[in-house]
């Protein structure tokens, strides 16, 4: 590496006067310290760390998630579907049709009329009779839908409480009853299941896809495909109830052989009646959802099947499942068994922190790191930093820092710092779509540095720090700590030096951007003064040659280091995670693969 000039004693553009401490109090942490590591065939892995496909709620698929980490040029992509989801657990069951709102086990099914085109005497209403004979012997309504001719098309469309209607259809069949009281070739009953979105694929855009069954008219079966909706057309007699029985995920492969059938999910439900001249009316009673492949860990199985499929589809990208943990404050667990942990009923998020402590403890014997996402969601800033100090980080690895509200967040992991608490902060998108990773309302990547991108080695990056977040829409280099050519990003270093000079590396800043090296004090004030004592030193990115510079650090009684690059409209595009300079052992225990010696 380059021999580069000092820059000890650039001047500072803003301080906080570094607060007196005394020495820092003696405690050991697990394990011998260990000599500095030698240089590794370490590589920056970009890595998108909070992402959501089929088996969540939103419309986001596998395949939209690997097409723009392919198009974006990251290595990585974490799947972090909610646990509770993936097993489906306390998804809507079933539909009795009784009323515009009908609970199952305390939780809320919701109809909403709408209307395309111009139906004539477009009506819907729920009826005591006649009723489905599955449920005749049981009191409740069904529902009529029916129009007096036009053109158009009359919609009823249903949704669960907390989206629980969703899931991803490799398991998946659906059961009606139907009653067809006027229907023909011009008068039809319709169900329409929304599923995921993807890439484009063979001449079709990218879009969400639509399955929808058209019920009359036709006298066997049959499948067509325009773009991005499916056609199912299903017989029926007239007068006489019938129950109608869809595979979704076999129909998909009917229509689009090309795509993994598996990796959709029904993210949106409505029945309707269509009519381009005549009479038109069905009752519809009974829903019913049957998803196979639930139970234990067979969702999980079921999801690992379906991303296995784009094994050679996407080889330039490494995909790992994880899981948000999602009943508690919500946790990304990277790594681990993916044993499922027991859930509550009904599947309500309990945000009290004993709850979600609780959580991290039975996480810990099923191995991996586990990330508080997030963090301000139901905290605001003063009162994060105290929790992070008073209960220990709550016993996480890692903290999302990289997301909205990054000013504070910064400010937080400042206060984490001076009080010598060592947890990793990351960068999360929480993307649910899979549309564009550039326009997501948050778009932060995490790196770290890791010999591959194989699971274990960066669970072992993530767990000791090495790693830094960038914006990826506007910065996407690499950042570091070094002493004497080693990196020690995410270190912490016991020693007697009086003075330690760190190269501070970021590469590829934009021409506009500032490099700002972060000091502070390291004193463990802990909650009685949670403002972070720092000063920050700029270098333009002209004074960033070749992607590092020098500086000169006094540790004192306790330094802590980190970096971040901030853009030409103030904001901050990319933050390393801190490294410490101690001179002598702090309280909290120091994990063993963060600590370092300094001869």
């Amino acid at each position: 590496m380059n021999r580069r000039p000092s820059v000890r004693g650039t001047p500072v553009r803003r301080r906080t006067l570094l607060s007196a401490a005394g020495a820092a109090a003696v405690g050991a942490g697990t394990g011998v310290p260990l000599a500095a590591p030698k240089p590794a065939a370490l590589r920056a892995v970009s890595m998108a760390t909070h992402v959501h496909g089929s088996f969540s709620e939103g419309v986001g698929s596998f395949d939209s998630h690997l097409a723009q980490a392919r198009k974006h040029k990251v290595d990585v992509v974490w799947f972090t579907d909610h646990d509770f989801r993936i097993a489906a657990y306390d998804h809507r069951r079933e539909v009795r049709f009784d009323a515009a709102v009908e609970p199952e086990n305390g939780l809320d099914w919701t109809w909403t009329q709408t209307v395309e085109g111009a139906p004539t005497g477009a009506a819907a209403a729920f009826v005591a009779g006649p009723r489905s004979p599955g449920e005749a012997d049981e009191v409740g309504n069904a529902l009529r839908l029916a129009a007096g001719g036009g053109n158009g098309t009359l919609w009823y469309a249903g949704a669960a409480w907390n989206a629980t209607e969703h899931a991803a259809i490799g398991d998946t069949t659906l059961t009606f009853d139907a009653l067809p009281e006027a229907h023909g070739p011009a008068a039809l009953l319709l169900l329409e299941l929304q599923l995921s979105y993807h890439p484009a694929h063979k001449g079709r855009p990218a879009g969400i896809y639509t399955v929808r069954y058209e019920i009359g008219g036709v006298a066997q079966t049959g499948h067509t495909a325009a773009g991005l909706v499916g056609t199912v057309r299903l017989a029926a007699k007239a007068g006489v109830w019938q129950r109608f029985t869809v595979v979704p995920v076999d129909d998909v492969r009917r229509l689009w052989p090309d795509l993994v059938a598996g990796d959709n999910a029904v993210t949106g439900l409505r029945f309707g009646v269509r009519t381009t001249g005549p009479a038109v009316s069905f009752v519809v009673d009974r829903l019913r959802f049957e998803r196979a492949r639930r139970q234990g860990q067979a969702g999980e199985q079921l999801r690992a099947e379906t991303l296995a499929q784009y094994a050679d589809a996407y080889d330039s990208v490494t995909p790992h499942l994880a899981y948000e943990i999602s009943l508690v404050r919500h946790l990304n667990w990277y790594g681990g068994d993916l044993t499922l942990p027991a859930f509550t009923s009904p599947p309500r998020r309990d945000n009290t922190i004993a709850r979600t402590e609780e959580m991290v403890a039975r996480l810990r014997p099923h191995g991996g790191v586990i990330c508080w996402n997030h963090p301000l969601d139901v905290e605001k800033r003063d009162g994060l930093a105290r929790l992070m100090v008073e209960r220990n980080a709550i016993g996480v690895d890692l903290i999302e820092i990289g997301r909205k509200e990054i000013t504070d967040l910064l400010w937080v992991l400042d206060v984490a710092a001076r009080n010598a608490l060592f947890v990793t902060a990351v960068g999360g998108s929480d993307d649910h779509e899979g549309h564009d990773w550039l326009t997501n309302e948050e778009h932060y990547l995490t790196y770290v540095w890791a010999p591959s991108t194989e699971r274990t080695a960066l669970v072992t990056a993530m767990r000791k720090g090495a790693a830094w977040f960038t914006d990826m829409a506007r910065y996407r280099g690499s950042m570091d700590l070094r002493i004497n050519g080693t990196s020690y990003l995410g270190g912490v270093v016991v020693s007697a030096r009086k003075s330690v000079t760190v190269k501070v590396v970021a590469t590829a800043m934009p021409p506009d951007a500032t490099l700002e090296v972060v000091t502070g004090v390291v004193d463990e004030a802990g909650v009685a003064d949670l403002t972070p004592s720092t000063m920050i030193r700029p270098f333009p990115a002209k004074a960033v040659k070749g992607g590092l510079c020098r500086v000169g650090i006094e540790p004192g009684n306790g330094t802590y280091v980190r970096s971040q690059v901030r853009a030409a409209d103030g904001s901050v595009i990319g933050a390393s995670n801190p490294l410490w300079l101690l001179p002598t052992a702090p309280t909290r225990p120091v994990p063993d693969d963060r600590r370092w010696t300094l001869s």
